[in-house]
């Protein structure tokens, strides 16, 4: 029986040596939160593998190499056979054992700060000096962080005062944004795409020639060239456009408890008297999306409610990207015969691995990789164009098309900022003329952005500006589950999960490549970081970021 035990785990560890090559192959890192995150949803994670990878070579391989591992074990027998027939009495060896395993528990609560093996400046030389399985235990312990308990604060009061200085809110942590003249109720589809990094796309300087429709897009659009994500997933991308709020630490407000009833654009848009909804090509139950999105001012469209004729392609993760711009549309028309201005919030999936798609729409063969995975998106994403131009709706339609995240967070820098650069574009032929708007901001801006275009007059707790106000202040947020950053002005401040601070001097050096040169904090630049993510979290945390009752 112990044997038997002993090849079991021996199956396990090389198991999970396989599992931490292909996790670092897709996220550039050990296990972390994403990983915690994902074995929550295990039908979705299980077939993505099955459909990404071989998974019988690979098991099969598993197994040969267990074996080999075991049978040179099993020569060595001996040795084994006389710690098992050891005469020694059971409490002596009962204790010996649980001196074995209460140390390792002990030194993991004493020491489960991932911050030890950050020795180098090189991100990546960092990821390999952490332990795989200690990663994922610590990141499940650490999934959910209290800002208060983990990062530098300044007082309250401090934080807040600076607060009404940075964002002009007024004492209950709002603002009233005042209009001159007639609101516009244009209809408004927001298109958010599936991890569209700029670096894959041919305006920002990429020769692949992977995004031929959004390039020739940006130039008849009013085109936002240095805009930022907040993070690295979809959940967080989420959180900033409908909460317009700075990533908080650990998980996105869309996953956490206590998520219904928040200040979101959905409820601004239903107090304007628009119909709204979310349509998700996946199954919204995914990453708690329906729950977040349903008590957040919208209505549900996710695939349960896409008849099989609807439905002519589709993976793990959802249908394909064209079946749901078809279903959008219908929506729309839905909507338009009743009357009712509209925005539908789109959530494609064809841009994430498995990669595949209908065959023939691309010069790219599905499930050969990203590459494909973006064209094809690009190539829906202009189909959809084409058929909505032919609607009653569209001359009054805004289109906006974002990013959720970047399409990968790693990089030499614990926050490679380059990589959190996408895509913002506002096309609307008949309402907005094109242009390129180059001021550094952020996903948080989007809304608030949105809002002036059509020039409405609301109470607002959104942390975001309107990008377009000659008075915007340049600045984004960008965060992995435990680092905060701020960006502004060619410096980069770093918030940690151990109360410490660190700023940069950033220069860009090209398309995937910033420089970083560490300089002392300034203080100004770290009290300004602290006041949005304490603030942030403080309202959260006190409920004063909620939808009037």
């Amino acid at each position: 029986m112990l044997w038997f035990l002993l090849f079991v785990n021996i199956n396990l560890l090389v198991f999970n040596a396989f599992s931490e090559w292909f996790f670092w192959d897709e996220f550039g890192k050990r296990f972390n939160f994403i990983a915690v995150d994902y074995l929550v949803y295990t039908q979705e994670v299980i077939h993505d593998i099955l459909e990404s990878y071989p998974i019988p070579l690979l098991l099969a391989a598993v197994f040969i190499i267990s074996s080999v591992i075991f049978y040179f074990i099993y020569r060595k027998r001996g040795i084994l056979d006389s710690a098992f027939d050891s005469t020694q009495g059971y409490l002596r060896r009962l204790r010996v054992a649980a001196v074995f395993i209460l140390l390792p528990v002990l030194f993991f609560n004493v020491l489960d700060k991932q911050s030890i093996a950050e020795i180098s400046d090189n991100q990546y030389d960092n990821e390999l000096s952490k332990n795989g399985l200690y990663s994922l235990f610590s990141a499940f312990r650490n999934n959910t962080l209290e800002y208060d308990d983990f990062y530098k604060t300044e007082d309250i009061t401090t934080v807040m005062s600076n607060l009404k200085n940075l964002t002009g809110f007024d004492d209950n942590s709002s603002q009233f944004i005042k209009k001159d003249g007639d609101e516009l109720k244009y209809n408004i589809v927001l298109i958010m795409v599936e991890s569209l990094s700029a670096e894959y796309m041919g305006i920002f300087g990429d020769n692949r020639g992977l995004t031929p429709n959004l390039d020739r897009l940006a130039g008849k659009a009013l085109f936002f060239d240095n805009f930022y994500a907040t993070g690295t997933r979809t959940i967080r991308g989420m959180e900033a456009v409908t909460l317009s709020v700075p990533p908080t630490p650990g998980r996105s407000i869309v996953k956490r408890p206590d998520n219904h009833n928040m200040f979101s654009s959905g409820f601004v848009f239903k107090e304007k008297g628009y119909e709204n909804k979310f349509i998700y090509a996946g199954y919204g139950y995914f990453d708690n999306m329906n729950e977040f999105f349903s008590h957040n001012g919208f209505g549900i469209v996710d695939r349960t409610n896409m008849s099989r004729e609807e439905i002519t392609f589709s993976n793990v993760w959802g249908v394909c990207d064209e079946d749901l711009f078809n279903k959008a549309l219908k929506e729309s028309d839905e909507s338009y015969r009743r009357g009712k201005p509209f925005f539908n919030y789109i959530m494609t999936t064809s841009n994430h691995r498995p990669y595949t798609y209908p065959e023939g729409k691309i010069d790219i063969p599905s499930h050969t990789g990203r590459a494909g995975g973006v064209k094809y998106t690009d190539y829906s994403i202009a189909q959809f164009l084409k058929k909505a131009e032919g609607r009653p709706w569209f001359e009054n339609t805004v289109f906006v098309i974002v990013a959720d995240h970047n399409g990968g967070s790693a990089g030499k820098t614990s926050l490679p900022a380059w990589r959190y650069r996408i895509p913002l574009l506002i096309y609307a032929p008949k309402i907005i003329a094109p242009n390129t708007i180059s001021k550094l901001s952020s996903q948080i801006d989007l809304m608030p952005t949105l809002f002036s275009i059509m020039n409405w007059s609301y109470e607002s707790k959104f942390y975001g500006r309107d990008i377009l106000d000659e008075k915007f202040r340049e600045r984004a947020f960008i965060g992995t589950y435990q680092k905060l950053g701020f960006l502004r002005e060619g410096r980069l401040v770093v918030l940690e999960p151990d109360r410490s601070g660190h700023e940069y001097k950033t220069a860009n050096q090209g398309l995937r490549s910033i420089k970083y040169e560490k300089i002392a904090p300034l203080y100004k630049d770290e009290l300004d970081a602290i006041t949005y993510y304490q603030s942030a979290s403080y309202l959260y945390k006190h409920h004063l970021n909620r939808w009037k009752q």
